[in-house]
């Protein structure tokens, strides 16, 4: 079973260096190891963190990170993220629930269909500062409360806000999701759900996995960022909306 979840979270490291979404597979994987719910979103974020800092790591050293820009960014998600994991029990999670699926197929849909996905910078709509005030403090905060699909969503917003090109887009993605990830997962550890042993081997074969994607998505660019996108953030939408606990399936459920 643990070579089993190894080899799952090579994969989605693999997967979250270029896309995001390594989620989609280590969830399910850890509660089929017989997890529950709490232990298995908790010790993900052992192996997402890992992944994540792998990924950052490669594109900074290609120099794809404008650190005086993306340092801010990254302080703001990690304090949002640990916002969002205190207020998890406050906030209606079936609201999230309803609204997510959406939002990941309309993103799905852009970056299909867009001409803004491309590898050279376009021209910014906002400035760096309004960008930071607001991007990741909604992000980092859903991240921590939620997290699906928090990859696909900060991608969109750096393309689309600050104009940034899809490899520039992706290692400031992989940063900030480095941060948010990281922050979340600390509040996690205080309340003993994380199952570290398991955790940390799969956290070593993830900054592997990630390790690759990285450079595969350095290499080749928009060709193999944007495809993998479209079908990430399909897949979670899908995966989502599958969920017996979904409003949008119960109420389907009621209707027929």
């Amino acid at each position: 079973m643990i070579a089993a979840l190894a080899a799952v979270s090579f994969l989605a490291g693999f997967v979250d260096a270029i896309a995001g979404g390594g989620g989609l597979l280590t969830v399910p994987a850890l509660l089929l190891a017989g997890l529950d719910p709490a232990q298995a979103i908790a010790t993900n974020k052992v192996q997402g963190s890992f992944a994540a800092a792998s990924a950052t790591y490669s594109f900074a050293r290609k120099g794809l990170i404008d650190w005086r820009k993306a340092g801010g960014f990254t302080l703001v998600a990690f304090l949002s993220s640990i916002a969002g994991a205190l207020c998890v029990q406050f906030l209606p999670r079936s609201v999230l629930e309803a609204l997510i699926p959406i939002l990941l197929i309309a993103i799905a849909l852009f970056f299909a269909l867009s001409r803004r996905m491309k590898d050279e910078d376009a021209q910014a709509r906002m400035t760096a500062l309004g960008f930071g005030l607001t991007a990741p403090v909604a992000i980092g905060f859903y991240d921590g409360i939620f997290g699906p699909g928090a990859g696909s969503f900060y991608m969109l917003a750096f393309v689309t806000l600050l104009g940034y090109g899809v490899v520039k887009a992706t290692a400031h993605t992989k940063l900030v999701n480095f941060a948010s990830n990281f922050g979340s997962l600390l509040l996690y550890a205080t309340t003993g759900a994380v199952v570290w042993p398991v955790g940390l081997i799969m956290a070593g074969t993830s900054f592997l996995g990630a390790q690759i994607g990285s450079r595969l998505a350095m290499r080749l660019g928009s060709r193999v960022i944007r495809p993998l996108l479209v079908v990430v953030s399909s897949l979670m939408a899908l995966r989502l909306l599958l969920d017996p606990a979904n409003p949008w399936r119960q109420a389907l459920q009621a209707l027929f």
